[in-house]
């Protein structure tokens, strides 16, 4: 079940009742070993929020195909990778963070 990484557009399709609950359709997208990317559709925000913090995906697009630009964290969760490319925490493969205490 999704247990290969694809490296090339993929297209799914769910017609409308196909889940019994919103918890089997995150479960079953969180069903694999990679996220890179996920993607809601719906007319619902309250949804389109409770359904993207679940998603363990480095990137959620809710209503919207084009996701990555050179300002957004771009990476993924799981086999996907960790750390980011471009945006503002981009920069952080680059730094050192250092502690200096001094007992006064």
């Amino acid at each position: 079940w999704y247990q290969r990484r694809v490296r090339k557009a993929v297209v799914s399709t769910q017609s409308t009742g196909t889940f019994t609950s919103e918890e089997e359709a995150v479960s079953l997208a969180n069903r694999t070993r990679y996220g890179l990317q996920a993607y809601i559709f719906t007319r619902d925000l309250s949804q389109s929020w409770r359904v993207s913090e679940e998603l363990e995906y480095g990137m959620v697009a809710v209503n919207e195909g084009a996701i990555s630009s050179a300002n957004n964290p771009f990476g993924g969760w799981k086999e996907s990778g960790i750390g980011r490319e471009a945006g503002h925490t981009g920069i952080h493969e680059f730094q050192e963070d250092k502690l200096i205490c001094f007992g006064l």
